[in-house]
């Protein structure tokens, strides 16, 4: 496992992004409704872990196994849904140049509301942004060998974001369970 580090905000971040894009648009065609920069690399000005979170989104889950076959040809390595309903992780190909987690999500599912609903609180909220990149930092230097540690610190402030976005309380105490330190 490597360190926890949090870089200051890259612009580069969402021009590698657009690039990604432009990648998975390509191969996948008309099986993606849509494509999301998500995570914190998303929110300009917010210190963030230099490893961009990506969101493919399909309208219907009898398309993932096409989906899973072209990423597969592309050198993704297909992870399952690692214990997240509705959200299915790529590992990213070795011969990546940028880092990145990606993730194939059902249209209108909890966990896809979950990234976007985060993250557009936090663009359209700066004071809270900074907020969470002090916590990021002071985080990253308690826990940098842990990240079970790091994500479940965070878990009270992502909650607290999403119970103020409209999160039903028994989505926001899934979301904490799945965040727990195992």
């Amino acid at each position: 496992m490597s360190r926890i580090t949090i870089e200051d905000y890259s612009p580069q971040w969402p021009v590698e992004y657009e690039r990604l894009k432009k990648i998975y648009e390509q191969h996948l065609g008309h099986l993606a409704a849509d494509i999301q920069h998500v995570g914190s690399t998303s929110v300009p000005g917010l210190p963030a872990k230099p490893i961009l979170d990506i969101d493919i989104i399909i309208d219907d889950e009898e398309k993932l196994p096409a989906v899973i076959k072209i990423l597969e040809s592309i050198g993704y390595q297909y992870a399952g849904d690692l214990g997240i309903k509705d959200r299915y992780a790529f590992r990213a190909p070795s011969s990546s140049t940028v880092a990145h987690h990606l993730y194939v999500c059902l249209a209108g599912s909890d966990s896809l509301l979950n990234h976007l609903k985060f993250r557009d609180y936090l663009r359209a909220n700066p004071e809270a942004a900074v907020q969470y990149g002090s916590l990021k930092k002071q985080l990253a230097v308690a826990f940098a060998d842990d990240i079970d540690g790091y994500v479940e610190q965070k878990t009270a402030f992502i909650t607290g974001v999403l119970e103020r976005s409209g999160f039903a309380q028994d989505v926001i105490k899934e979301i904490a369970l799945q965040n727990r330190k195992k």
